[in-house]
């Protein structure tokens, strides 16, 4: 199966050549003339010292993202290589720069003068270790007083970084560094596709689910070198940062939600079940309990074909790794099991309505005195219809494979 990505668009720009560099210098840039010129040198500063403490070579590769303000010829001039990027937005820039990235490493950094690459320099040494990802901690290195506003640096960072973990299990403190390295095949395993803000949520949530060896570094945040606002929304990039991070986790998304309704629905139709075979015995529960024990049972049905269809599509798109329960699962988990289990909980389900039926006119038409049978039968034929359909919306996602799970080794 073939999964399609976002394509950046890239003008031809000189290549550089496989081994003519180890570390290329990746700056998103937007209309960033007032810094650039620091930008650059202090990562041609970070250059000298890779060349004369480890003996790389390197090279800046500045991805603009339609700048106006004649970034792109001062980039030139200071002997940066200038590579455009049509596509709009920080994650985009990012990603179609290191696309053209001649490297082995690549260290990204903002174009903005508030990191140093001076300080990349320890981490391009651990990606030489072996590490694929070296991330900056600006928690562990510092922030100058004043260069992160109060509600990024006390609640936005260590909320979504705290989710992050929770999520992922990263194990990392600051995954929104804009200072951070990556093994170049690394990059490209990882198959990043945002192109906002939340880029930088994605590669340390799917480096983390690819089991990538990370690392972390202390790192320096400093007061930008620019007049103008910067490109960051903190309410709007955080929400996006938040969405994202829900989207690549449907266990979270689906499953913690899936348990938390059918627990609940399971303990509502059990105590309405023993009520329906002794009326009196459980007395609080009643029909409307009834009802919502089976919708809360259909819902929690709905959510966990929903994290099912999540996982499966991580998987074939290439950003998750197969668990010992994907191989235990790979015979049984295919569309033929699943329209077999769906048709068999609605033939179910339409026997007990026969049955519901059978004692309607048995009473001559007059009301049950539960609405137990009916709420089951019903339920019955629901998970019957949504498992069936399931499998198809599984299927789809599998690049039209019966066998959802046939190629994830």
């Amino acid at each position: 199966m073939s999964v399609h990505y976002r394509k950046f668009e890239i003008e031809a720009a000189p290549t550089t050549e496989a081994g003519d560099v180890n570390v290329t210098i990746v700056m998103p840039c937007l209309n960033e003339i007032q810094s650039l010129s620091h930008c650059i040198g202090n990562a041609l500063d970070a250059l000298a010292r890779l060349r004369s403490e480890h003996g790389m070579s390197g090279e800046i590769v500045v991805a603009d993202n339609g700048s106006t303000d004649g970034s792109q010829a001062l980039a030139t001039e200071l002997g940066a290589r200038v590579v455009p990027v049509y596509q709009r937005g920080y994650g985009a820039a990012l990603i179609g720069g290191c696309h053209a990235a001649g490297g082995r490493y690549i260290l990204m950094g903002d174009c903005d003068g508030s990191y140093d690459f001076v300080e990349g320099v320890a981490m391009i040494a651990k990606l030489a270790e072996g590490y694929d990802v070296c991330m900056g901690s600006r928690f562990k290195g510092g922030i100058s007083r004043g260069a992160m506003p109060w509600k990024n640096r006390y609640i936005g960072n260590p909320a979504l970084t705290g989710i992050l973990n929770l999520f992922f299990r990263s194990g990392i403190s600051d995954a929104h560094c804009g200072l951070r390295a990556i093994c170049k095949d690394a990059f490209t395993r990882l198959k990043l596709t945002s192109t906002g803000m939340e880029f930088a949520s994605e590669m340390v949530v799917k480096a983390a689910l690819l089991k990538l060896k990370m690392a972390e570094l202390p790192a320096t945040l400093s007061h930008d070198l620019r007049e103008r606002e910067p490109h960051l929304r903190p309410w709007r990039d955080g929400w996006r940062h938040l969405r994202y991070l829900f989207m690549l986790s449907p266990t979270w998304l689906f499953g913690v939600p899936a348990v938390a309704a059918l627990f609940v629905a399971c303990m509502l139709l059990t105590g309405s079940g023993i009520q329906y075979v002794k009326p009196g015995s459980v007395r609080f529960i009643g029909d409307y309990w009834t009802i919502l024990g089976g919708a809360a049972f259909s819902v929690g049905d709905l959510c966990f074909m929903m994290m099912l269809a999540g996982q499966i599509y991580a998987l074939k798109a290439g950003y998750r790794r197969p668990t010992k329960l994907i191989g235990v699962c790979r015979k049984v988990l295919t569309l033929e099991t699943m329209l077999v289990s769906g048709l068999s909980f609605i033939a179910l389900g339409l026997a007990i309505l026969a049955v519901v039926g059978l004692q309607w006119v048995e009473r001559h038409f007059t009301p049950a005195p539960s609405v137990f049978m009916p709420v089951v039968g019903t339920l019955c034929i629901t998970i019957g219809v949504q498992t069936a359909l399931g499998g198809f919306l599984m299927a789809i996602i599998s690049g039209n494979e019966a066998n959802f799970l046939l190629d994830c080794e």
